[in-house]
């Protein structure tokens, strides 16, 4: 697997659920394997694989429903980094 955004996304939740493999567009709240504990430990992940702070307005579940948004929500965070972030 590649070290894009996407790829590093998936990668952390496929790695704490094996058994959903899952595609960029799909609901990951769907599957039925997302809790509230998971969903914060998916924050925080991408807070500090990305060196970002997810503001209380961002804290949306469909920010964090597909591979997709989350990497969407990424770019935009590290947008508005100064200097841009870093991957």
């Amino acid at each position: 697997m590649g070290d894009t955004t996407a790829d590093r996304i998936r990668t952390f939740i496929e790695g704490r659920f094996p058994q959903a493999p899952i595609t960029e567009t799909e609901d990951i709240f769907s599957l039925g394997y997302i809790n509230s504990l998971f969903a914060m430990e998916l924050v925080m992940h991408v807070e500090k694989t990305f060196a970002v702070t997810v503001p209380n307005s961002e804290l949306r579940i469909d920010n964090f429903r597909t591979v997709k948004a989350i990497t969407e929500l990424v770019d935009r965070l590290l947008a508005a980094t100064p200097a841009g972030g870093h991957r």
